[in-house]
């Protein structure tokens, strides 16, 4: 006898927020819905090297073609700011033009690879700048906002640590490339790690971007009781300490509020001093002599934890609050920095290769978990977007963190930069605590559960 299979169905919580149920991840793309995650982390890892393997290959790169140390890393901060301004065009792209993941990440693959391929071959300035900062930076972006978009839409009950994972496989990826790069100390072994790399990438795309799919609208696991969810602190971690929105926000009407342009610069000083020690920990640690398998090692675990500290955070946010732990992992982030000078000037490579790990760690936590911020202080109606003027700061972080840092570090050395870094890093923690949820009045948080968010309509 065949039982008809009940169509989809539309509920809504005690907050008013809309969740699609009834709909299993295997009759809507052939395979469970963590097939989405691990397909979206592996392009993510694809990619990698572009960005984090950048600060190992820098000191062949200026000295083989004869670009200089400045030159050199305004490569990587143009790179960056391609990368971040990218995703407003791509979230337009995704919300009006109704472009697919596979669509978005394949052509961002292919723009990648090719960065990959002008960074190996290409003398010529320009064309690099073209190749790997702009097609690149391009290329990198597109994947980076398809995958992260999509396997959160596929995760909702655990979207702050998926995210994490995600986003981490951007970090982690790199480290295989970061080992590469420093055995094979020369122009010919590093141009053929990149074409490698631009193999992989493309290969690694074309395959696992092919599964990625996003889900209907406000689709929620039919496993999971979302009534039930949204109210039951067993069933979901971040009760009390991570509220909804009170309603939804437009782009407009969040960047009134002020709460979305202070994450803006929160985002942007932050990212900023991410990328500084990406950029700078491999040539300060051989400038202080720490030596070359040092330095090597340190990039190395600065990826690795930068990566792998991402779900974590995502997870301590689920149960501490996002704001404690974002400011945390900031302060670890300015402390580190500190410590890689005391480690460097004093010739200790362990403790060096220690505080670039805990550099990675407070210079990657904090990604994921500003993202949820947006989703819980401004609503998920225009999420895309509000996310991609928060990413925007990137681009701000990348060329202040690295470019403007890189002419500095030429007139006033190493030190200077890496303490000053340390000092902000502490000040911008200390800033979280005026990042404050609009439309909440300042209550006690457990007294504000179940207040329903106004708008909440389509």
């Amino acid at each position: 006898m065949n039982h008809a299979t009940p169509p989809p169905r539309d509920v809504r919580d005690v907050y008013g927020r809309r969740y699609r149920i009834g709909e299993d991840a295997r009759e809507l793309t052939g395979h469970p819905r963590r097939w989405q995650l691990w397909a979206a982390w592996a392009c993510m890892v694809a990619i990698s090297p572009l960005q984090y393997s950048f600060g190992t290959a820098a000191p062949v790169l200026q000295d083989g073609r004869g670009w200089g140390a400045v030159s050199t890393m305004w490569l990587l901060a143009i790179f960056v700011a391609c990368q971040a301004l990218i995703a407003i065009p791509a979230a337009w792209a995704q919300r009006v033009r109704r472009a697919t993941p596979t669509q978005l990440v394949v052509a961002g693959g292919v723009f990648a690879a090719i960065g990959l391929a002008t960074l190996a071959h290409a003398d010529n300035y320009p064309l690099v700048v073209l190749g790997y900062a702009v097609l690149g930076g391009a290329g990198a972006g597109l994947v980076y906002a398809a995958c992260i978009t999509t396997a959160a839409r596929w995760f909702p009950d655990r979207r702050t640590a998926t995210i994490g994972l995600v986003t981490g496989g951007f970090a982690l990826g790199a480290v295989p490339s970061i080992a590469l790069l420093t055995i094979f100390q020369s122009t010919g072994g590093q141009r053929a790690v990149f074409d490698v790399t631009a193999l992989v990438a493309v290969l690694v795309v074309l395959i696992a971007g092919g599964v990625l799919k996003d889900p209907p609208q406000h689709w929620w696991p039919a496993e999971i009781d979302a009534q039930a969810w949204a109210i039951d602190r067993k069933l979901n971690r971040s009760i009390p300490h991570n509220l909804p929105a009170v309603r939804h926000y437009r782009p407009a009407e969040a960047m009134r509020t002020g709460a979305l342009p202070l994450m803006w610069l929160l985002l942007a000083i932050s990212t900023a001093l991410s990328l500084f020690g990406i950029a700078f920990v491999v040539s300060y640690a051989v400038t202080v002599e720490l030596g070359v398998a040092v330095a090597g090692f340190a990039a190395g675990m600065l990826a690795a934890v930068n990566g792998l500290g991402r779900s974590l955070a995502g997870h301590l946010s689920d149960r501490l609050g996002r704001r404690r732990v974002l400011a945390a992992v900031l302060m670890v982030e300015g402390f580190a920095h500190v410590g890689l000078v005391i480690a460097g000037e004093a010739g200790a490579g362990s403790a060096f290769v220690l505080c670039a790990m805990f550099a990675g760690l407070g210079g990657g936590a904090f990604y994921a978990i500003m993202s949820n911020l947006v989703l819980e202080f401004f609503g998920e109606n225009s999420l895309l977007q509000n996310q991609a003027i928060l990413y925007s700061a990137k681009a701000a972080g990348g060329l202040v963190g690295v470019g403007v840092a890189a002419s500095l570090v030429a007139a006033v050395g190493y030190r200077p930069l890496f303490l000053g870094a340390g000092l902000l890093g502490v000040l911008t923690a200390l800033t979280v605590r005026f990042l404050k949820q609009p439309g909440r009045p300042a209550l006690p948080v457990r007294p504000q559960l179940g207040t329903p968010v106004a708008g909440s309509g389509e």
